[in-house]
C-alpha cells in the first residue's frame, strides 16, 4: 500500500472541520484527511496568495486560472442577486455576517 505524504505539522478529518471549519483556519497549514488520506490542505490567505504569485511569475499562461474572468464575476453576482431575491422572510431571518 502506498503511502502520501502530508505537507503540514497539523491534520484534521474531514468530519471534525465540517463540525467546526473556522477553528482550522490558522496561521500554518493544515492538512485535512479522509480515510486516512491526504484530501487536500487549508491554508492561510496570505500563504495561498503567495504561492498564486509564485505559479503565475513561473508560468504566466495559467495566470487566468487563478482570477476570475468579467464574465465569471457577472454570472457570481446574477446568482447571488438571484438567490437573496427568491429568499423567503425566514431564510433572511437566519441569516448573519
Amino acid at each position: 500500500m502506498a503511502t502520501n505524504p502530508i505537507y503540514a505539522e497539523q491534520t484534521v478529518s474531514i468530519t471534525d472541520l465540517r463540525k467546526s471549519p473556522a477553528t482550522y483556519f490558522i496561521n500554518e497549514p493544515v492538512a485535512v484527511l479522509s480515510n486516512n488520506r491526504t484530501a487536500g490542505y487549508i491554508v492561510p490567505a496570505e500563504v495561498y496568495q503567495h504561492m498564486v504569485n509564485m505559479i503565475e511569475q513561473a508560468y504566466p499562461e495559467g495566470r487566468s486560472r487563478f482570477r476570475p474572468s468579467r464574465a465569471r464575476l457577472d454570472d457570481i453576482i446574477a446568482q447571488g442577486n438571484e438567490l437573496v431575491a427568491n429568499a423567503s422572510a425566514a431564510d433572511l431571518e437566519r441569516f448573519s455576517e
